[in-house]
C-alpha cells in the first residue's frame, strides 16, 4: 500500500495461453512484482491453452499470483476436480449450479486491507450457464458489506454484454470490472461512475505470432474447412504480456486511475511441458 491515501495498486494480466503465457508472466513478475499490492491473473487457458494443471496452479503462485480466476474451460482438465477445493487462491464463475466445486468469489486478507474477488461467465454466445443476475447482484452487496475494495472478472465475448452489466457494477460501487475471453486488448479503460476502473477486455499474455495464442495453421484448418482439429498452443520466438494497473483508495474502494499494459519480449526457450 502506497501514500498516504492509502491506495492500493493491483495488477491483473488477461487470460494466458499456455506455457509461452506462463513464462511471459513469470518473467513480467520477477521484474515488476515489487511495485504492486496485489496480483490477479486469469488462468483458464494456462495449460496448454485449456484449463489449469495443479502443478501449473502452483507455479503461479510461486511467480507472485495472489489470486487466479477463469471461465468456460476451467474444466478442461480433469484433475481440477482433485483439487480446486482446496486451492484457496482459485476463483470458477460464481454463476455454475451451486454444487459446482469450488467458489466463484473468495475474500483475500491482506492485513491492512481486504480485497474481494468475483467471477462471473457472460451468457451471450457462451451459453453454457444460467445467468442469475440477481443473485450475482446479491453477491456484490454481500461482498460490499465486509470490504470496499470489490474486483469482478467478466469472462464474456459480447462487449455490449460487458459495457452493460460494467456499468451495472459500476453502480454497486465495484472498484474493478475486467472483462476476458476474446484475447483481444481493448483500448476503452475508464473510471465508470467516478468508482470502477473499467476495460472491456484486458487481452491475453502469450505467443505474439499466434491466433489469440494458438496456432495459426491449427487456427485456419478449423475456419476453412470447418472440421474440427485439436488448436495447439502457439510457438513463438516473441510473446506479450496484455494486463492492466488499478489504483484503488483502500478506504472507499473507488478506483482513482486505471492503466493499460501491452508489451512484448523475446521468448527464451525452455524445456516444460506446456
Amino acid at each position: 500500500m502506497s501514500g498516504d491515501d492509502k491506495i492500493i495498486k493491483i495488477l491483473f494480466f488477461g487470460d494466458m495461453v499456455g506455457k509461452p503465457g506462463r513464462f511471459a508472466v513469470r518473467d513480467f513478475l520477477a521484474e515488476k512484482r515489487a511495485e504492486y499490492d496485489f496480483v490477479i491473473a486469469n488462468v483458464e487457458n494456462a495449460s496448454h491453452g485449456f484449463g489449469l494443471t495443479e502443478k501449473n496452479y502452483n507455479d503461479l503462485i510461486s511467480y507472485g499470483v495472489d489470486a487466479m480466476t477463469s471461465g468456460n474451460h476451467i474444466w478442461d482438465k480433469r484433475d481440477i476436480l482433485t483439487y480446486i477445493e482446496t486451492a484457496d487462491k482459485l476463483i470458477r464463475p460464481i454463476n455454475y449450479p451451486k454444487d459446482t466445486p469450488g467458489v466463484g468469489s473468495r475474500i483475500f486478507d491482506c492485513g491492512e486491507f481486504k480485497i474481494a474477488v468475483l467471477n462471473i461467465l457472460g451468457k451471450v454466445f457462451v451459453n453454457i450457464v444460467d445467468f442469475p443476475w440477481e443473485n450475482i447482484l446479491e453477491e456484490i452487496k454481500r461482498l460490499k458489506e465486509i470490504t470496499p475494495v470489490v474486483i469482478v472478472d467478466f469472462h464474456g465475448e459480447a462487449t455490449a454484454e460487458k459495457i452493460c452489466f460494467g456499468r451495472c457494477c459500476a453502480e454497486l460501487g465495484v472498484s474493478a470490472f475486467l472483462g476476458t475471453h476474446t484475447h483481444v486488448q481493448t483500448a476503452d479503460e475508464k473510471i465508470l461512475d467516478g468508482t470502477t476502473g473499467y476495460i472491456t477486455d484486458a487481452g491475453f499474455c502469450g505467443a505474439v505470432d499466434s491466433v489469440i495464442g494458438m496456432d495459426y495453421k491449427t487456427s485456419l484448418t478449423r475456419f476453412t474447412t470447418c472440421i474440427p482439429e485439436r488448436y495447439e498452443v502457439a510457438e513463438s520466438s516473441e510473446v506479450q504480456i496484455n494486463a492492466v494497473e488499478i489504483d484503488i483508495d483502500a478506504v472507499t474502494g473507488c478506483a482513482r486511475a486505471i492503466r493499460r499494459i501491452f508489451c512484448s519480449r523475446n521468448n527464451e526457450k525452455e524445456d516444460e511441458s506446456q
